[in-house]
């Protein structure tokens, strides 16, 4: 029997669970009819405690929790009485206006300080403490909630999630409901959060037929998108057309494949896709910006190694001699070859594993470029990369983003083929992060005049972004490159280098297993199930690493495969944030989508924000929560940010990070949990990169046959670039 629907008119007393990436909420709210307090739950926009809601929906009885509304829609209604309307504007709903500023107004307007922010805000300056800066702040707000449930009442209709309504109007704001309904495939392409498979349940839900041709084509961008994502600059035909044709595949409806064949045909002829031969005569199809990208990285190489550096040999040789013999130091063959050739070459691939020498290396390249009055830049992907890059060499160091100068209002680098680099030599580090895009950005910086040294290991994990750079470069054999392979003498005393060069041969690493005096820096906790592997890693936080002398809320990184299962990040922050950083009365905190950040915690920013200067995989400190002002600070090294809490989906917890996310970093103690619920992504190079991020101590948690498992995992998917190919036909057409 269906259960009958009816309608609460509620007042929400607390919210005790809210997703933003949904809107799924569990509120508490008092109704007229019920002494207690009745469970809702349902999907809401920005819920807070104090709203008043039209709620309607259905009873359910949850067998755990007992009986539920469950909401099928909800309509704000505004509180009747002097307390509702301070709870009301009071909880934070509103920014601008925290629980003492909401008292102050309700006691200056009473029962009319809702009407008053309708039709006199200005008003607000009267109430004491509220000056004019804040008046605009309230006022811009109110405006704003108002506009949102007007587009909500459309949006909800078509049944669009309350926190996709959100961003759909902040993105189109007043345009909102035209642009949704003329073409609601948009969405993917400019709202961030929205892709594909949620613009097309929008459009489905707006009647919109499944074979429209242009459904089709969003669904073709959408699959090169994907790809994208999976590391690839382009696919070929077939595969763009069979992958699209899955995804654009419904209960009702199977698409032809012959039209979408049609159809990149014709998204060629009209630029939306670039479409050539390979060098098997099949077609490979790109989004124009990545088949740009690639071709002028291409030309932009090939340009550079056109041009000779001149350069005395024999004088390199005599001042190698003297600053080794100073250095109190000996190159090695390969590091003399790298010194060498560094002096020579325009563009130069040093690589090689931990403990090889690639810093010494690269530390007597600088001096000898400084030794030779070059002007000398140094830069990493990332800022902790730049930092060490600078220890190393005594020189300041940048991250790419910052050497290159990006520039926020015009969303690009201000270097470029235009305005290149001053530098004469330039050091890039953790060159095997470099993506296709800031490859390309990098090069057309690089003055034509100048040397480029590239520095990475390339059996760490590629770059997240799309492309395999450094690789595709050293495999057209073209780029001249020096393969660091000896192990030095005090590197072998470290078990971490020497079982990272064991794990790239395909062998088990050897392992101590974890006790309060270990003798080496590679240990081992053998808990078999995750279960035991996440108490295991709070008691080694907790207990072990004091006793060897860290500070686990400031020298341990946990890094995992992946972000869910019990071993996974998510759920290893909530219990590691616990421990190392546990709430107190002196700390402020809040809760966004059932996540709770307090001053103290450790984040991590997961999107590139060119405004905040802040990038993809940066880790900060939470120093401050402003309740009243709805802003968050994070440290982020010398720097301070600030984020509104409407950006908060930018940020998250990183007392634990996916091992992808801490390429470029460094921690004094790594504890990496391997466990085969993580086996799809389980390869050797992951458990290499994530083990070779610990300088002091390295910590595995997991069963050896996980470990063992990954070690054997070396059929990493091909990522479909075109570099190399197009670099060796510029070298020999």
């Amino acid at each position: 029997m269906t259960a009958a629907a009816e309608t609460l008119h509620a007042l929400v007393e607390r919210v005790t669970f809210h997703n933003p990436e949904n809107g799924y909420s569990i509120l508490k709210v008092k109704v007229p009819r019920c002494q207690d307090l009745v469970t809702a739950v349902g999907s809401f926009v920005q819920v807070q405690a104090g709203q008043t809601l039209a709620l309607s929906g259905v009873w359910r009885e949850n067998p755990r929790y007992g009986p539920q509304f469950e909401v099928h829609t909800a309509q704000e209604t505004r509180p009747a009485t002097l307390n509702g309307i301070e709870k009301y504007l009071g909880s934070g709903l509103i920014k601008g206006v925290g629980p003492v500023t909401a008292k102050r107004i309700v006691r200056h307007f009473g029962l009319e300080t809702l009407a008053l922010l309708d039709t006199q805000p200005q008003r607000l300056i009267e109430v004491a403490g509220v000056g004019q800066k804040r008046v605009q702040i309230i006022q811009k707000a109110w405006t704003e909630q108002r506009a949102i449930k007007e587009v909500m009442l459309f949006l909800q209709s078509h049944q669009i999630s309350p926190l996709h309504a959100v961003k759909i109007f902040k993105t189109y704001r007043e345009e909102s409901i035209p642009i949704v309904t003329q073409n609601p495939y948009r969405l993917a392409q400019d709202v961030y959060g929205i892709g594909f498979v949620t613009a097309d349940q929008i459009a489905r839900n707006l009647g919109l037929a499944p074979d429209a041709e242009f459904r089709y084509q969003s669904g073709l961008l959408y699959t090169l998108e994907t790809a994208a994502e999976e590391g690839h600059c382009y696919l070929p035909q077939t595969a763009l057309v069979t992958q699209a044709t899955q995804r654009l595949a419904l209960k009702d409806h199977q698409p032809d494949p012959a039209i979408l064949l049609r159809l990149t045909r014709q998204m060629a002829i009209e630029d939306q896709i670039i479409m050539h031969g390979d060098q098997t005569g099949q077609f490979i199809c790109y989004k124009p910006a990545f088949f740009r990208s690639e071709q002028h990285l291409a030309e932009r190489v090939h340009a550079l190694l056109s041009r000779p550096v001149t350069v005395d040999s024999a004088r390199v040789d005599h001042w190698l001699d003297r600053f080794t013999t100073k250095m109190g130091l000996q190159l090695s063959d390969e590091q003399r070859q790298a010194v060498q050739m560094a002096a020579s070459a325009r563009v130069l691939v040093l690589t090689g594993g931990p403990g090889c020498g690639k810093t010494f290396t690269t530390r007597t390249i600088v001096a000898l470029w400084r030794a030779m009055g070059k002007t000398i830049a140094l830069a990493s992907p990332t800022g902790r990369a730049a930092q060490r890059l600078s220890e190393m060499t005594g020189q300041e160091a940048k991250t790419l983003h910052r050497l290159l100068e990006y520039d926020p209002r015009t969303r690009g680098f201000k270097r470029d083929i235009q305005n290149p680099l001053t530098a004469e030599a330039i050091v890039i580090d953790e060159a095997s992060m470099l993506d296709l895009f800031l490859a390309n950005s990098l090069l057309k910086a690089v003055a034509p005049n100048a040397q480029l040294l590239m520095v990475g290991d390339t059996d760490q994990l590629p770059s997240v972004g799309p492309g395999n750079v450094l690789q595709d470069l050293i495999q057209t054999g073209c780029v001249p490159v020096v393969r660091l392979t000896q192990v030095f003498r005090q590197a072998q005393t470290s078990q971490i280098i020497s079982n990272a060069h064991r794990i790239n041969q395909g062998q088990f690493p050897q392992l101590e297993t974890v006790t309060d005096r270990p003798k080496t820096d590679c240990l081992w906790l053998a808990a078999k199930e995750p279960e035991l592997g996440v108490q295991g890693i709070g008691q080694l936080a907790v207990d072990l690493l004091p006793k060897l002398g860290f500070n686990p809320a400031q020298d341990l990184q946990v890094l995992c495969p992946m972000t869910r299962g019990e071993a996974g990040t998510r759920n290893l922050n909530k219990v590691l944030q616990q421990l190392l950083n546990p709430p107190a009365p002196t700390k402020t905190e809040i809760v966004r989508g059932g996540i709770t950040l307090r001053v103290n915690d450790r984040v991590i920013q997961l999107v590139n924000d060119y405004d905040r200067e802040v990038f993809n995989g940066d880790l900060g400190t939470i120093t401050q929560l402003d309740l009243e002002e709805q802003e968050i600070t994070v440290q982020f090294g010398e720097r301070c940010v600030v984020y509104d809490y409407a950006d908060l989906n930018e940020i998250a917890l990183a007392w634990a990070v996916s091992i992808h996310k801490s390429q470029g970093s460094e921690y004094p103690v790594v504890i990496l949990p391997v466990y085969m619920q993580h086996s799809i992504l389980l390869t050797r190079n992951l458990i290499y990169t994530g083990l070779t991020r610990a300088k002091q101590l390295a910590i595995l948690v997991g069963p050896s046959k996980a470990i063992g498992f990954a070690i054997q995992q070396t059929k990493d998917q091909q990522r479909f670039t075109y570099l190399s190919q197009r670099l060796t036909q510029l070298v020999q057409p």
